[in-house]
């Protein structure tokens, strides 16, 4: 999956979180977002922030879809809020699709 193809079909589904993500339109939504709120948060503090929440609920959503490819459940991303599980979930989150 390419770029524009990967954040098309992210914000297509942005509240859709049954379903799964390979990992090319994980990462390149990932990317898509680094590169948006760069761009947000040259413009001020307010738009990086308006750009922050829209993107959030997208990004939990292919989060999920992502989980979902390699067997896990998308709950699984509440490990964020111990701050460690974040090195778990990127752990499973570069594994290959289950078959």
């Amino acid at each position: 999956m390419d770029f524009v193809s990967a954040v098309k079909s992210c914000l297509g589904q942005y509240a859709g979180f049954s379903g799964r993500a390979v990992r090319s339109e994980f990462w390149w939504f990932f990317l898509f977002q680094i590169i948006v709120m760069v761009i947000a948060s040259f413009l001020g503090d307010v738009v990086s922030g308006i750009v922050s929440i829209a993107l959030l609920l997208p990004a939990f959503a292919v989060g999920a879809r992502r989980l979902h490819d390699v067997g896990r459940s998308g709950w699984w991303q509440l490990l964020t809020l111990t701050g460690i599980g974040v090195l778990v979930l990127i752990y499973w989150w570069v594994q290959p699709s289950e078959a």
